[in-house]
């Protein structure tokens, strides 16, 4: 399954008959593609508010299917199918109604998720004369447009009040997820860490398969043991290796336990990429994950009056203690001022509930938390664009650190730009993102364009008492 935020794909190829069924595939533009769609599914003559929202539904199916990689998980060669029994109606060589072309080229780039989710919904949508489902009726869509319905209004009508609409989605081209090389022992990186999340959710569905106890992306002897087991429970060469096959095989039971393509789906948070859990933190100790403890519970401190606040050093000192042992009491733990794996846990949870309370989209007024997982090479997402900004400005005055576009793909250069600012910061230079990099990079930031000490803890007017 592809990781990360979803995006664009510039083609999709579409298989021109049922899954199975021997047919010819066809790959379009992805814009193309959702006209001939719209066209065969709906037609011209509706209401503007019609079209559009039936337009937004047939963007986020065909994105659905993109992100769970549906057919290339099963071993198909294309994207999707021309089928409406499986997929939505596509005609080659059809005619394009004009503005159905021009609601397209407005709206190929926006798709619904659920509210906290990061996956494209599965917009479930039918005719509503002919066929009926728990989805959109396309016919229905004209009624309630009559009666002064707008867009949004119709998607939560069907889907519920709990969606969003993403506007503006990033276009790049589209890769199969696989690696192209069999990850084995002693490899590292953020495919490594795709599949070790992946399969600690598997295990909750398939107990004999064991947990990974720290999915960091590296490809360790417990992450070793964890594939040989569920290529034993699935009929795969037990190779403790993951090849195309068992990354495959990963990927459709992950979306399947997580019910991805389906409208009651469980859906991936910001939460299925946690902060670890590495030791337990106490007095004397200094290192990046002391420091990383303190900037969340100096967040955390802002909002909670209850929690002590705290200096971000990296030494777990005193008032560290103080400000874990604070915590502690708040969310009803032994009051230890230790940090063992339950209170990193609340700690982490009641950060990552403060970060998803701040829009990306004021990150340019308001200096961004941090998301509350690693961005490294291969990501694409908002997170990734802000990061770019940042390091961009900060670039004007401190040349050494290269200008960055804010493309939003986390490429080479933007790590060879990270990498250079974990060297002046005097961090360790591995060119990812994690919690000490991206305060330092936001502080800087904001220290450069507001004043010093202007720190990004805080949105205007949202307090926790």
């Amino acid at each position: 399954m592809l990781t990360g935020e979803p995006f664009i794909p510039e083609t999709i190829t579409v298989h021109l008959g049922a899954p199975d069924e021997a047919a010819p595939n066809v790959t379009v533009s992805y814009p193309d593609y959702i006209k001939n769609v719209a066209s065969s599914e709906i037609f011209p003559t509706w209401p503007d508010v019609a079209l559009r929202a039936n337009i937004y539904a047939i963007t986020s199916f065909a994105l659905n299917r993109i992100y769970t990689e549906w057919y290339p998980s099963r071993g198909y060669d294309f994207d999707i199918t021309a089928v409406t029994q499986y997929d939505q109606k596509f005609i080659e060589g059809r005619q394009i109604y004009d503005n159905i072309a021009a609601l397209v080229d407005e709206l190929f780039d926006d798709y619904v998720r659920r509210q906290g989710r990061i996956e494209p919904l599965f917009t479930a949508f039918c005719n509503g004369t002919t066929s009926t489902c728990a989805g959109l009726s396309q016919w229905g869509t004209v009624d309630l447009a009559r009666q002064g319905f707008v867009p949004f209004e119709i998607l939560q009508y069907y889907y519920g009040d709990d969606i969003e609409i993403v506007r503006n989605a990033p276009v790049r081209s589209k890769t199969m997820s696989y690696p192209g090389s069999i990850l084995s022992a002693g490899a590292s990186g953020m495919a490594v860490q795709t599949i070790q999340i992946q399969l600690n959710r598997i295990s909750r569905n398939y107990p004999a398969i064991p947990k990974i106890p720290l999915a960091s992306g590296d490809f360790d002897a417990a992450t070793e043991d964890t594939v040989r087991t569920f290529q034993q429970v699935f009929s795969l060469p037990v190779t403790g290796a993951v090849d195309k096959a068992t990354w495959y095989r990963i990927a459709y039971i992950y979306t399947s336990v997580k019910r991805l393509a389906e409208l009651d789906s469980e859906g991936i948070t910001i939460e299925d990429l946690p902060m670890q859990f590495e030791e337990d933190l106490s007095l004397s100790m200094e290192n990046e994950q002391v420091r990383g403890l303190q900037y969340f519970l100096a967040v955390i401190g802002v909002y909670y009056e209850s929690v002590e606040p705290l200096e971000i050093t990296g030494v777990y000192d005193a008032q560290t203690a103080a400000s874990v042992r604070s915590f502690q009491r708040v969310y009803g733990l032994p009051v230890t001022g230790i940090v063992d794996e339950a209170t990193w846990d609340d700690i982490y949870r009641a950060y990552a509930g403060i970060a998803a309370s701040i829009p990306v989209e004021d990150a340019e007024w308001i200096p961004l938390l941090y998301p509350g997982f690693v961005l490294q090479e291969g990501m694409t997402n908002d997170y990734v664009r802000v990061l770019q900004e940042y390091l961009t400005y900060i670039h004007r005055t401190i040349p050494t650190i290269p200008e960055v576009r804010n493309t939003g793909y986390f490429g080479p250069v933007t790590k060879a730009a990270v990498t250079a600012f974990q060297r002046y910061a005097g961090l360790s230079p591995n060119g990812a993102v994690g919690a000490v990099t991206w305060d330092g990079i936001s502080g800087l930031y904001s220290d450069l364009r507001f004043g010093y000490e202007k720190r990004p803890y805080q949105a205007p007017g949202y307090t926790i008492r």
